[in-house]
């Protein structure tokens, strides 16, 4: 049995799930509303306070999607109930942020600025110029954004300069020696 599969995801007291007999499931709470389908093998009920994920067969695909499932209803409850967050921070003399409009305009040392078009849902906040707070209720595109904007100038391991997650520690190299 999948560890993942078989536990019971919790509902918090604002958040309302309906799973259809299609397998289409759908969370609306205080941040949104998400919906999501489940795999044909996989079916979902929804027992007052709690959702269960079970699946119809043993095979091997259908147990890999089972606490596949279970994992991303989980976060469709998580996000419509409290959303996510990813820290990301600028390193590097010049390098900064700054949100204008629905573009994120970075300055990485380039010849030119880039502009980064906010994508619809996600929310992103720069304080002192280098750090940046991607936030949204949609896990996968939280990530995706966050990993988007580190993709311009990822941190390099001689200064340390780009653009890094927080807390990411980046393994440092020495540079050239003369004899």
């Amino acid at each position: 049995m999948s560890r993942i599969g078989k536990k019971i995801i919790e509902l918090p007291a604002k958040v309302k799930v309906t799973i259809s007999g299609e397998g289409a499931v759908s969370a609306e709470g205080p941040k949104g509303k998400l919906e999501w389908t489940l795999p044909k093998q996989i079916k979902g009920r929804v027992d007052g306070t709690t959702v269960h994920i079970e699946r119809t067969s043993d095979d091997r695909k259908v147990r890999a999607l089972h606490g596949l499932s279970r994992a991303l209803v989980n976060n469709i409850v998580t996000g419509v109930s409290t959303g996510f967050t990813k820290d990301l921070e600028i390193q590097g003399v010049g390098f900064k942020a700054a949100v204008k409009g629905p573009i994120l305009d970075l300055n990485l040392g380039f010849s030119h600025d880039v502009h980064f078009p906010i994508p619809q849902g996600i929310k992103i906040t720069v304080a002192e110029n280098t750090k940046i707070k991607v936030e949204g209720i949609d896990r996968q595109l939280v990530g995706q954004v966050a990993a988007d904007i580190r993709a311009y100038y990822p941190p390099e391991p001689y200064k340390g300069k780009g653009v890094r997650y927080a807390g990411e520690q980046i393994q440092r190299k020495e540079g050239k020696t003369v004899q």
